[in-house]
């Protein structure tokens, strides 16, 4: 796991896969991410309104990939306020407080994916 977060580290952007709650397929998206210890945190764009949110709500199961590097894992949904808060801050922080601010209008929810 050591491997996949250097990977991801100097990443901008992932993808991630995820399976639908309706359909059973897998879905693919980027998505951009932030990672602190050993855990990748992911804050959907329409917080939890977002479809692929809602997937993994109902399958907890997400595949990260990047840099040639893919990791699957279990994931744990965070929804207290200021846990939410502190990762939208390191988004904030990676990314230009402009841009998430742009990008995100809603974060009320943000995706933990352990990677160690």
């Amino acid at each position: 796991m050591e491997a996949a977060r250097d990977a991801f580290a100097g990443e901008r952007e992932v993808e991630i896969t995820v399976t639908g709650r309706r359909s059973g397929r897998q879905i693919s998206h980027p998505v951009w991410f932030v990672q602190e210890e050993e855990s990748m945190f992911l804050v959907p764009v329409t917080g939890s309104d977002s479809q692929w949110y809602k997937n993994v709500r109902r399958t907890p199961m997400i595949q990260v990939a990047a840099n040639g590097t893919a990791v699957s894992a279990s994931v744990t949904p965070i929804t207290e306020a200021d846990r939410v808060e502190h990762i939208v801050a390191m988004f904030r922080d990676k990314y230009g407080a402009d841009q998430v601010e742009s990008y995100y209008p809603r974060h009320d929810v943000a995706v933990q994916v352990p990677l160690g």
